[in-house]
């Protein structure tokens, strides 16, 4: 048996960009997907710290050092630019791993390291 959790956090950031137009997912500076070791194309849950909104979309690597966070498609009517956000990626793992596992939490300081 297999249970889903914590793989990595990134914690309170800012959306900067929200368009309604793009094909759908949230992208996010490479520099903050690589220290909290989420990959692109990998399922994400967002946490909308400003309004309660909760939504699962998949996350495409911005441009490094930029602190983009970018909500597209349909999720850019569940947040807009200035939100709050926590970004969440989940790992499916036994029991007897998940006892031993820590998951990467990082916190940004305007949306950068």
């Amino acid at each position: 048996m297999f249970i889903e959790v914590l793989k990595s956090k990134i914690h309170r950031v800012t959306v900067t960009e929200a368009d309604l137009d793009y094909i759908g997912s949230i992208t996010i500076d490479e520099a903050l997907m690589e220290a909290a070791g989420i990959i692109e194309n990998q399922k994400v849950e967002i946490y909308n710290i400003s309004n309660g909104e909760r939504l699962a979309t998949y996350a495409i690597r911005g441009e490094r050092g930029t602190g983009v966070i970018g909500i597209n498609g349909a999720a850019a009517r569940k947040a807009g630019v200035g939100d709050l956000l926590i970004i969440a990626a989940y790992a499916q793992m036994t029991p007897e791993e998940a006892r031993e596992w820590h998951p990467t939490v990082i916190f940004p300081k305007d949306n950068r390291l």
